[in-house]
């Protein structure tokens, strides 16, 4: 089965679909082999990983989708990425939808906020039009090749235009075609909910955002589900916990000039060389030996 129509069922299931996000090949490597059926991979750890810097729009697309493309080749579930604002005008939405097919992702999103965009949880967005978006959310729907490839609209208006526009937004990006749509830092189960009724009229799924210390309630797949979410992303949790730990062996490292005392906290030499797949690459070169 294609990735792509294998993460569409997996939106439209019964079960919500719980996807954590990735920063890099290693970090999808370790959610792929906990178990979980899809992986997502957003601007605010690629920024992180890749440049050391938050996320405020410095990526270009290039640097983006090819880190993309990197990912999903270290994997075999589907992975959902994202493309901020589409990188321009309606042109480059089109090359960048084109591009993550190339990469062999199975969906993306794409968001309303102005550029340079900001983390959807940092104070300073603004939106653009909702009749600026369209068009851009249009093209990125025409542009795919695979029908299964999912595409889903983002709308931060809430911070900005409160609730009532948000919901809006969110009814006028589902009966434009989006396959999903999602509302952006909400503060209550309660808006929550009313989101998933506004959506329920068009019959699009929606999605949650998990954040750590963010702005929405950090709450259960299972309480997300009853409140009419069909999938959940957590976007920063593999960053932070890999960057608390780096911190953590670099400061044995620093104190004590060895790293013999941090050794239960890692992986050994052995296990790492077995999680990173390198007895099946051995394996493999006998083929041609």
């Amino acid at each position: 089965m294609k990735k792509t129509t294998l993460f569409r069922q997996l939106v439209h299931a019964p079960e919500i679909l719980v996807m954590p996000c990735c920063y890099d090949g290693l970090s999808a490597r370790v959610l792929e082999q906990s178990g979980f059926k899809a992986i997502s991979c957003a601007g605010y750890g690629l920024s992180g990983s890749l440049l050391g810097q938050p996320d405020i729009g410095v990526l270009t697309g290039p640097e983006m989708i090819t880190q993309y493309g990197h990912i999903a080749d270290a994997v075999e579930v589907p992975v959902f990425v994202d493309i901020d604002t589409g990188f321009g005008d309606v042109n480059n939405v089109i090359r960048a939808v084109r591009d993550c097919e190339k990469a062999g992702l199975a969906g993306l999103f794409l968001e309303d906020q102005t550029y340079p965009k900001r983390c959807g949880h940092m104070a300073g967005k603004s939106v653009i039009p909702a009749e600026d978006y369209l068009p851009k959310l249009k093209a990125a729907l025409w542009a795919r090749r695979d029908p299964d490839f999912v595409i889903m609209a983002r709308t931060d208006s809430y911070a900005i235009h409160g609730l009532e526009e948000a919901l809006r937004r969110a009814r006028l990006y589902a009966r434009a075609g989006a396959d999903m749509v999602f509302v952006e830092a909400v503060h209550t189960p309660e808006e929550m909910k009313a989101v998933n009724a506004a959506l329920a009229e068009t019959g699009t799924p929606s999605m949650a955002n998990m954040i750590e210390g963010g702005q929405t309630p950090l709450l259960p797949a299972a309480e997300l589900q009853a409140l009419g979410y069909s999938v959940v992303a957590y976007p920063c949790g593999a960053a932070y916990a890999a960057v608390k730990a780096v911190q953590e062996w670099a400061a044995c490292l620093k104190a004590q000039g060895s790293t013999r005392d941090f050794l239960p906290h890692m992986l050994s030499f052995d296990a790492y060389f077995r999680f990173i797949g390198a007895p099946e690459i051995r394996a493999r070169e006998k083929l041609f030996s």
